[in-house]
């Protein structure tokens, strides 16, 4: 997709915040410092749209981008900061569910990974999560382009074990730096919004 127009809408902590356009919502999950700013900022052509930061834990809340008109990407808050407060922690917890119950819009949902080392406890919750919402799924590899070439199949086979990933789940490998596996993100988006 070539993406032109693109804005945050809102930063959603409630269901009676969220969009009422009823446009299809693309979810964004991950660790904190997986890389989701970067991944949004790459689909979208912009450099800092999605603010990223090297400060994990950042993102505090439900935050939707419209894009060009025909959808939204739904940002939502990194997960596995040590820093963050139980009760923050407990609270995007509860946020984050409620989002993924109560919202018809979502289409599916991008998990990312960081790519250089095996998933993490917390990565598989959030997987067990999304599969127990039965949401298409595509779980994207972040930093590739840090794993020499001839050991990308062993990292996408790690994944996808320690993942447990379905037969129809989706995994794709991704760099922000080189773009690699950015249409391949934009065509399973497409097909999911249809």
């Amino acid at each position: 997709m070539d993406v032109h127009n693109v804005e945050l809408t809102i930063s959603a902590v409630r269901p009676n915040q969220y969009p009422t356009t009823g446009l299809p919502e693309i979810t964004l999950t991950g660790r904190s410092n997986v890389g989701k700013s970067s991944l949004i900022n790459t689909l979208i052509n912009r450099k800092k749209l999605a603010r990223t930061s090297s400060q994990p834990g950042k993102t505090q809340t439900l935050n939707f981008y419209n894009i060009e008109d025909l959808l939204y990407f739904v940002d939502v808050p990194g997960y596995g900061y040590a820093k963050v407060s139980q009760k923050n922690r407990d609270k995007w917890a509860e946020m984050i569910e409620t989002y993924f119950q109560t919202r018809q819009e979502t289409r599916g949902v991008i998990s990312l990974v960081d790519a250089r080392h095996a998933p993490t406890k917390l990565d598989i919750q959030m997987i067990d999560f999304i599969h127990y919402y039965q949401l298409p799924l595509l779980v994207v590899g972040t930093k590739i382009d840090k794993v020499p070439r001839s050991k990308w199949n062993k990292s996408e086979s790690q994944i996808r074990k320690t993942l447990h990933l379905n037969p129809e789940d989706q995994l794709q490998l991704f760099s922000a730096q080189t773009k690699y596996g950015k249409d391949e993100i934009w065509n399973w988006i497409e097909k999911n919004i249809k």
